[in-house]
């Protein structure tokens, strides 16, 4: 079943503009607006948070803005950049997140995520990951999937909440309750149904549709349907030119798993052969596939790093035909990648000695492109132990950074330190006993301690922090790593509190 993000900036105008970055755009906590005219009068047609607080709305006067907020600071709308900025956007998203993304009106994006949200962990980790990315960049974002684009539009804009699941087959309960502006219906429509005092989706659907055709037209039951999955609402993508294509259209409908295969592995070819023309290597692909009721469904596969092999890809995407469900027939076929990169050719060695190079990234393309989320660890200049390590993809490359070898690291690191109760002598000796989980172990060996000091050029907070690690061994030949809070003396330099961090293998 087909699952769509509906993705909602409902302070687009101004995040675009402080996203811009011009000369003289005002920070964040001071308070901005975006003035449209129509004639001689000014009104208010967006507002940040900041000027939100202060009471300002859209649809405001300009000057009453101005009468009430002294250093507001004021732009004319600029619809055609918002659009284009927008655009921009969605090719972004196209690239990161989706096979089929489609603007949404003038302050959102749609995404159909059928075949892409394994990529990213799932749907939830996907829309949290989307919402707080953009909030990186300075851009306020909520999000919701639901089976349908009209439900998923609804919930993004008439919902509070930064992200939302709707469950499959859920669309029903989730939108009954909400107010009828989100059927996306003309103004006029929506005033003639709240005279008729119809107020509700659930109120809107329990009416008779013949009645309401007749008084209304034919587009309050299309958008009731659309709602509610009872009629299609196709995603047009958009498309860049810089995007690299192939497609196939069929002058007969095909259907079967291994006719699919055959044509996807000829695409796969001709997407090659036209990589090679350009130089470059596919970092992702999207399988479009056109069916006969005018939907789509898409596959994505993704790479670790760019490739024209088409063996290798073509195995990437047919793995994943069984998630086509052809319906009536396919009519099209079309292969993009829509993320490309530049891919040197490299020289076979010279040397009577060949070199064997294990390459493991088409085993890193089948576990990613299968759901599995795979990432490797690499070190950090830092002496803090959990701030010295962070997580990279599989693939990328080396920092130049060494792991420290001077003192011992555990093999097994908390992710949070889990505080013990130790008996020892103060200020440097290690622990004697120490009860962890309920459990009083005897320390027969210790080694330590090793002094980290906090990093006070990043938190004020740690200008005095101290901890004292130490490897100790219980009786049972278990080594763990412990440190105490603070030098044992100077109760500012922390709690004397006494803390395991990690287990040694």
């Amino acid at each position: 079943m087909a699952r769509v993000i509906s993705l909602y900036f409902p302070r687009w105008p101004t995040d675009r503009i402080r996203k811009a970055g011009a000369d003289g755009t005002p920070p964040p906590e001071k308070p901005m607006v975006v003035i449209s005219r129509s004639g001689s009068k000014r009104t208010v047609c967006a507002a940040d948070d900041a000027a939100r607080k202060l009471g300002l709305r859209v649809g405001m006067p300009a000057s009453k803005a101005q009468a009430l907020v002294a250093d507001l600071a004021m732009y004319d709308a600029d619809p055609v950049g918002d659009l284009a900025a927008l655009d921009k956007m969605a090719l972004w998203m196209l690239r990161q997140y989706s096979p089929v993304v489609a603007m949404d009106g003038a302050d959102g994006l749609v995404l159909d995520t059928e075949g892409a949200d394994h990529l990213q962990g799932g749907e939830e980790l996907m829309l949290s990951g989307m919402v707080n990315r953009l909030r990186g960049v300075g851009v306020t974002a909520r999000a919701a999937v639901a089976d349908t684009w009209g439900a998923a539009h609804a919930i993004a804009r008439l919902t509070s909440a930064e992200w939302t699941v709707v469950p499959v087959a859920g669309t029903a309960k989730a939108v009954l309750g909400l107010p009828i502006v989100c059927l996306r219906l003309a103004p006029e429509t929506i005033n003639g149904l709240r005279v008729l005092g119809i107020d509700t989706v659930g109120q809107l659907s329990a009416m008779p549709r013949a009645p309401l055709t007749l008084r209304f037209g034919p587009e309050v039951g299309r958008r009731l349907d659309q709602l509610f999955g009872r009629v299609a609402e196709p995603i047009d993508p958009i498309r860049s030119l810089e995007i690299v294509g192939v497609s196939r259209p069929f002058s007969e409908p095909i259907g079967a798993a291994e006719t699919i295969a055959k044509y996807v592995g000829r695409l796969v070819v001709q997407l090659c052969a036209e990589l090679e023309t350009r130089g470059l290597g596919v970092r992702r692909a999207d399988l479009i596939v056109h069916r006969v009721d005018n939907t789509i469904q898409a596959v994505r596969a993704g790479l670790a790093k760019p490739v024209r092999d088409d063996k290798r890809l073509t195995r990437l995407l047919t793995d994943r035909i069984e998630k086509i469900d052809p319906g009536f027939g396919i009519e099209k076929l079309s292969l993009v990648a829509v993320w490309a990169e530049p891919l040197e050719e490299k020289q076979q060695s010279s040397s009577l000695i060949e070199e064997t190079v294990v390459d493991v990234t088409p085993l890193v393309d089948v576990l990613g492109n299968r759901g599995q989320r795979i990432y490797r660890i690499a070190p950090v200049s830092s002496d803090v132990p959990e701030r010295s390590f962070r997580r990279v993809g599989p693939m990328s490359k080396e920092t130049g950074i060494d792991w420290p070898t001077n003192w011992p690291r555990p093999s097994r690191l908390f992710a949070k330190p889990e505080e013990i109760e130790v008996m020892n002598v103060l200020p440097d000796s290690p622990p004697r006993t120490m009860t962890w989980r309920g459990k009083r172990r005897r320390i027969v060996r210790g080694d330590g301690p090793e002094r980290v000091f906090g990093e006070w050029w990043l938190r004020d907070a740690e200008l005095h922090a101290v901890r004292d690690y130490y490897v100790v061994e219980d009786e049972g030949g278990e080594r763990f790593w412990v440190y105490r809070a603070g030098d044992g003396v100077d109760t500012t330099t922390g709690s004397h509190r006494w803390f395991i961090h990690g287990i040694f293998g």
